[in-house]
């Protein structure tokens, strides 16, 4: 029987309700499967243990990981506590780490949901948006001066490699290559950005040259954004700097019907390191603690690392799963249901079971 390690890391706010969620469908696959098994250790990492030790995660938090298949993450974020400790601290530290540089977003308007287009219905979006995930905006190189004085100074330069672009319009240009429109649209500011961005047009055109199969054109951010609205069904496979698919990604998942549907994989695509699965949603802790979160993104998610780890069969089945529960009307609060996190759970789970594939 094949087995996989998996690191699990509920983290902050609900993502501690849609962690043991997907873990409890995971388990349901394994064993309607049959020939797999997911060996899964949780970590309590997350804004609480700040509180306690001091630190987002243990000091040798990535060496603990390298040992796993793939990271199963929940979402980072406290209320009282500043981003630039919960983020950098963990989520950013892992996909930094481990130069997670890929991070992939598809974007579906599954069965049974509303998108608040007019005219859009299920079926007719199927988008994926690659983000850069390393460098770019958020870099984090920058700094600060004459703090509190009238002359006070913040910087923030975004960071564009030969190597880190490069990567990232190869990995775009797969994606589009094994997708039935082979179209990539590639998203850039480079009417007001004169440097990092025509740096990423020029690379962006010489990879294309690689991919003769694949039709591609360039879009500005906010031309993109109001296409994105206006016509979806122009689009297929995005690519844009860490900031801009940021952006884009959310206001995509808007169109699916909710963030509660969106799902992500923070890939290392050599494979050296492990990669990171997490829903888009964030830690939400408006509602945390109350029940009502939606798992379907987590579930997504899970899909996702599934066929990263090789087991594609069990990754369709639990999409299956989905779409039967989310056609069903079992839906949560944010979907315009009444469901709550344990409902759409047992559902899904109830769908795996009886499945006949």
């Amino acid at each position: 029987m094949r087995t996989h390690r998996i690191a699990a890391i509920p983290a902050d706010g609900i993502g501690k309700e849609v962690i043991p969620a997907g873990l409890r469908v995971l388990q349901a696959l394994a064993e309607r499967s049959g020939d797999f098994r997911l060996d899964v250790t949780e970590f309590p990492w997350g804004s609480d243990y700040y509180r306690q030790i001091g630190r987002m995660m243990a000091e040798d938090g990535l060496e603990t990981l390298k040992g796993f298949d793939a990271i199963f993450f929940g979402a980072v974020g406290d209320q009282h506590i500043s981003d630039d400790i919960t983020l950098w601290g963990l989520r950013l530290r892992i996909c930094q780490g481990f130069d997670q540089y890929a991070n992939i977003r598809p974007t579906r308007v599954l069965p049974g949901l509303t998108s608040p287009l007019r005219a859009v219905n299920p079926g007719d979006i199927d988008w994926v948006i690659v983000r850069e995930n390393s460098e770019g905006e958020y870099a984090g190189h920058g700094g600060r001066a004459h703090r509190g004085h009238p002359e006070e100074v913040a910087t923030e330069t975004a960071i564009f490699t030969r190597a880190g672009v490069t990567r990232i319009m190869r990995t775009a240009f797969e994606i589009a290559a094994k997708r039935p429109r082979k179209l990539l649209t590639v998203v850039t500011k480079s009417n007001a950005q004169k440097h990092g961005m025509v740096f990423w047009d020029e690379i962006a055109a010489e990879v294309a040259a690689q991919y003769p199969q694949v039709t591609w054109e360039k879009e500005l951010v906010d031309a993109m954004a109001a296409r994105m609205v206006r016509r979806p069904g122009s689009i297929d496979t995005v690519v844009a700097t860490n900031l801009h698919a940021d952006i884009l990604s959310d206001l995509a998942g808007a169109v699916a019907g909710s963030l509660g549907v969106a799902p992500t994989a923070n890939l290392d695509p050599s494979r050296r390191f492990p990669s990171m699965f997490e829903p888009i949603h964030g830690s939400a802790f408006d509602i945390a603690g109350l029940g009502v979160a939606n798992p379907v993104a987590t579930f997504w998610t899970a899909a996702m690392m599934l066929e990263h780890i090789g087991e594609a069969p069990a990754a369709e089945r639990l999409m299956a799963a989905v779409e039967r529960v989310c056609a069903d009307g079992v839906l949560t609060a944010d979907l315009g249901g009444t469901a709550k996190t344990e409902e759409v759970t047992q559902a899904v789970i109830a769908a795996i079971r009886g499945a006949n594939a």
